[in-house]
């Protein structure tokens, strides 16, 4: 069972994601595959955070080495800023586990996570334990490590905080430890009925000179990594560039390299070795005594390879695959590589024998308990003794037995039915609430996967010559986009019907009665049911119609619920569910299209939160700058604000004066060149007594300033303060910021998620004003965050502040201090 169970799940965690469905598999591909086979050896590299890899490093080891190659993140960077759209949170993290697995997919390494969620910047590893729960991540680490089974461990960052960010320190503090517990049977023992104990060779750390800080040194171990892979047409620089470029999300675009690159490591722990990290380390199949044979029999595949033939080789690959397959299971470490290289060998025999096989449905979503029609081709597109013996389908054999003729295309259509109680997709790390510090996995055998095993499958049996095996291919969907060409993206399963509120939050400044919209969509035919719903106490609603009845798949239908807050309404959630024949259903659906990654959707509950604020409003019609993406424009509208977006063609024709105030949205001096030529009509409507009041920017190679902001002179820096609840002094509390139309007390600070601030301000000119003081613990107070001056009849307000993170939570200070903003007096 232990060995069954270890066989499957190394399978289980580095699955081909559904992005390479059919991958494209060229002479040059076979002939590195057939080289990699050679090769016994592996390396787990470690960090915090998506983007946080040597994009580098990876290829080197993947493609020059040879070497079986993963990366585990401890995050998937839900913390973090977006610079392609509004997610934030778990979208976010949705969305950078795909541009990570998109990146494995260029430099050929696997991809693990732990359970560990990014909650934000941390500046130290005391508070990010506090958070994350250390032994929780240890133990995913020991299990991923145990899983693996690396000869060698490198980490990204140091354990002494250089590395700047309290995630990535933690990062480098974990994997030394469970360098050393993957070893100890005391250690996490429940994971010893599925796998066995792990002691890597060595560990070390990656050093790195990024720029002010130069951790490199000459007396460590040093690598030129640079070189050119003739078989890929490119060098391991180039490469980097185009892993590194996949995280669109957080501008990472870099320029390609060419030439010698060097890499420096310095070693923490393990036998010491002086030159290179797999010094006195024999990574060939001499390591094992019943391996010596291998050597020679894939040196003679390599050498009888012919490109223009791969099919001639094919002998060689199906007797290679009986003698791995006669390998004896005794010792743990050979039964790891007998089951790898058992895979690579299947992969080649496919590629050889040019036997492609795909199977696609006939839609995009498939319903429990309904139809589901699939389409299966398969091709031999090399003369190859290849017969088809059966297909699989849902729950159903078909048996064929089926001598496929060369190039000739098969068509086999099925249709079945999917069972009734079958899962809905869904990132199964998002299947439950979770912690700040930590994501909810029951199954132990979820732990460290990128993503989700296809839900549904089609089972190939196929014998090529002699040799028997079984293929599993992916049910997905794909069509033909009359621009973009032919379109794959995953099999989608899903209620029958989804319910989705239009806000996160909805913010009532008085006792007046709202409509709250409900969009009920149909995921099938013929959908008739009621809504329902339940609210926090003290609040009261009406419904004048909430049945529903949805003829054809995809019709919508938006319900009203008039949702009243009473005298001692308690802010929380409101709750919807769906009944429909009699079942219940409770689940919204988020969806993220983004070119560079597959088709994305999270299912989730169908709730928002109810949120009264004691709010007085000055001023009705506001201006907003879209900048990186954020959702503040929607929450002033919540409160009575008629919120006008500021495009470029309005900006032109500079006729200003009609709004109250003009709000620039995160990073919009980052992301939009056009202000620059901007700036003196956006002066000149603050010179006429206007506020402008420009979120936070960054000031660095990922972010650069690409236009003046203030009248005044003042930098932008990466001064934060990430403690939510720190303390917050009001260095001017006389300053009308602080008292119209809302007074502003220290109670308005509480309850404020993730982080106070980002990016302050620095190195200001005296014509500011510094109005708020704060600091995380054991630092100096920065009074960067908030600063103001008068200019003109007007004022201008650049703040640090994360109000874009505090307004969609509906937090009621938040709300309060930032309209206070909008509302600064005009002056004489």
């Amino acid at each position: 069972m232990k060995r069954l169970s270890t066989l499957l799940l190394g399978l289980v965690l580095l699955s081909q994601p559904l992005a390479a469905q059919t991958p494209n598999v060229s002479s040059s591909d076979i002939l590195q595959k057939l080289q990699k086979l050679n090769t016994v050896g592996s390396v787990l590299y470690i960090a915090a955070h998506p983007d946080d890899e040597n994009t580098r490093l990876l290829p080197y080891l993947t493609y020059e080495r040879k070497l079986r190659t993963a990366y585990l993140s401890l995050t998937r960077g839900d913390g973090g800023q977006n610079l392609i759209g509004k997610e934030q949170g778990e979208p976010l993290g949705l969305i950078r586990t795909q541009e990570l697995l998109a990146a494995r997919r260029i430099d050929g390494a696997g991809q693990f996570f732990s359970r560990a969620n990014d909650f934000g910047f941390s500046k130290n590893p005391d508070e990010t334990f506090a958070i994350w729960n250390k032994d929780s991540i240890l133990a995913d680490m020991v299990w991923v490590i145990r899983n693996f089974k690396p000869d060698v461990i490198i980490t990204r960052f140091p354990t002494t905080g250089e590395g700047g960010h309290g995630h990535h320190t933690a990062s480098a503090i974990l994997a030394v430890e469970a360098f050393t517990a993957a070893a100890d049977p005391k250690r996490f023992p429940e994971q010893l009925k599925y796998t066995e104990v792990w002691q890597t060779k060595r560990i070390f750390w990656n050093t790195f000179n990024f720029g002010a800080v130069n951790l490199t040194s000459e007396d460590q171990i040093k690598l030129d990594i640079g070189g050119f892979n003739p078989l890929l047409g490119k060098s391991y620089g180039e490469l980097a560039s185009e892993n590194r470029s996949m995280h669109k999300s957080q501008g990472f675009g870099t320029a390609k390299t060419r030439g010698q690159t060097f890499e420096y490591f310095k070693q923490l722990g393990g036998d010491t070795v002086k030159k290179d990290l797999f010094e006195n380390t024999n990574i060939t199949w001499s390591r094992f005594a019943a391996g010596t044979k291998f050597t020679k029999t894939i040196d003679k595949l390599i050498a009888k390879f012919d490109p223009l033939h791969p099919e001639l080789i094919v002998t060689d690959l199906v007797n290679l695959h009986k003698k791995l397959q006669a390998l004896d299971e005794t010792d743990a470490v050979l039964r790891c590589w007998k089951k790898e290289k058992l895979k690579e060998t299947e992969s080649l025999l496919l590629a050889c024998s040019g036997l492609w096989m795909e199977a696609y449905a006939a839609d995009y979503i498939a319903i429990p308990g309904s139809d589901i029609a699939t389409t299966v081709q398969v091709v031999n597109r090399n003369k190859n003794l290849v017969t088809l013996n059966t297909i699989r389908y849902i729950n159903q054999d078909t048996t064929l037995s089926l001598a496929l003729k060369a190039n000739e295309l098969y068509t086999f259509k099925h249709t079945g039915k999917l069972p009734a109680r079958f899962a809905y997709s869904n990132p199964y790390w998002l299947n439950e609430k979770h912690s700040n510090g930590l994501y909810s996995v029951r199954d132990q055998l979820l732990v460290g996967k990128a993503e989700n095993d296809p839900e549904v499958f089609i089972t190939f049996n196929v014998t090529i010559q002699d040799l028997n095996l079984t293929v599993l291919k992916p049910v997905v969907y794909k069509y033909t986009d009359p621009v973009k060409g032919e379109i794959y993206r995953p099999l989608e399963v899903l209620p029958p019907v989804t319910v989705n509120l239009l806000e996160k939050v909805y913010v009532y400044t008085d006792t007046i009665a709202k409509h709250i919209p409900f969009v009920v969509k149909a995921n099938r035919a013929n959908a008739s049911g009621t809504l329902h719903w339940s609210l926090p106490a003290g609040w009261t609603a009406t419904c004048a119609q909430p049945l529903f009845k949805l003829n054809a798949k995809g019709d919508e239908a938006t319900i009203e619920i008039l949702v009243h807050p009473g005298a001692t309404s308690v802010n929380g959630k409101i709750s919807v569910s769906l009944t429909l024949d009699q079942d219940t259903l409770t689940k919204s659906i988020t969806r993220l299209e983004y070119d560079h990654i597959p088709y994305q959707f999270i299912l989730s509950d169908a709730e928002a939160n109810l949120v009264s604020i004691h709010l007085k409003t000055s001023g009705k019609h506001i201006g907003y700058i879209p900048g990186a993406g954020d959702d503040v424009a929607a929450c002033l509208r919540q409160v009575g604000y008629q919120v006008t977006i500021l495009t470029d063609d309005l900006l032109d024709k500079g006729k200003l004066s009609q709004y109250d105030a003009i709000v620039a949205g995160i990073r919009a001096y980052n992301t939009n060149d056009r202000l620059q030529v901007y700036y003196n009509t956006l002066m000149e409507y603050v010179k006429e007594g206007g506020n402008l009041i420009v979120q936070y920017n960054t000031n660095n190679r990922i972010g650069p300033l690409l236009a003046k902001i203030g009248p005044y002179p003042f930098t932008i820096s990466r001064d934060r303060v990430t403690n939510e609840q720190a303390e917050v002094r009001l260095l001017k509390p006389e300053h009308p910021a602080f008292h119209f139309p809302n007074e502003i007390h220290a109670e308005d600070f509480d309850n404020w998620v993730q982080e106070r601030g980002i990016y302050f301000a620095s190195e200001i000119d005296k014509q500011y004003e510094n109005l708020l003081s704060l600091n995380d613990p054991n630092e100096k107070p920065n009074e960067g965050s908030l600063i103001v001056t008068k200019y003109g009849k007007g004022n201008f307000v650049y703040t640090g502040l994360v109000f874009f993170r505090e307004l969609p939570a509906g937090i009621p200070g938040a709300y309060r201090l930032f309209v206070n903003l909008l509302s600064l007096p005009k002056n004489k």
